[in-house]
């Protein structure tokens, strides 16, 4: 069984002039955000093993939080250039490269390619993962290479706004 969590990196500014879309960092209620839903995983017992981020500030500065609040060391998190312009076919690429003793793997990036991923997986179309929005996906597989639509077993969606 392998554990996919597809995390939309959270709320960025947009507040500082003559700054590249790469290095916005996050506002205030993005790092909120960020602990609230990192604590609300730990809660349901979905913690990964591993974080693979986008390396815009706005992603790692989510992916740290999460780690942070996983309590998983700073070696666990990965930055993968790839993912920032990268499309649905890329991002299957770059999941499919995780190593198999892993079981669990959590992604870091940006829409519309992280809401278009979620919706490869799932039959039920997702409109738009908003901000620190997260898509959790379970397949019954041995080897991430073997990820596919077919394999997806069980998911689940969720935001900051989100009430259960």
């Amino acid at each position: 069984m392998k554990n996919l969590y597809i995390v939309r990196h959270g709320k960025s500014t947009w507040d500082i002039e003559q700054i590249s879309d790469i290095d916005r960092p996050l506002k205030e209620r993005g790092i909120r955000d960020g602990y609230m839903m990192a604590n609300r995983l730990i809660e349901k017992g979905h913690v990964p093993e591993l974080i693979v981020s986008s390396p815009a500030a706005r992603a790692i500065h989510s992916a740290t939080i999460f780690a942070r609040t996983f309590k998983l060391p700073h070696h666990r998190i990965i930055l993968n250039e790839g993912i920032y312009h990268a499309g649905t076919s890329n991002m299957l690429k770059i999941i499919q490269q995780t190593q198999d003793d892993l079981s669990s793997l959590m992604v870091f990036g940006h829409n519309p390619t992280f809401t278009d991923l979620a919706n490869f997986f799932i039959n039920k179309e997702i409109d738009n993962i908003p901000t620190t929005g997260i898509v959790g996906l379970k397949f019954e597989i041995k080897s991430w290479k073997e990820i596919n639509k077919q394999k997806s077993v069980d998911w689940f969606f969720d935001f900051h706004k989100n009430i259960d």
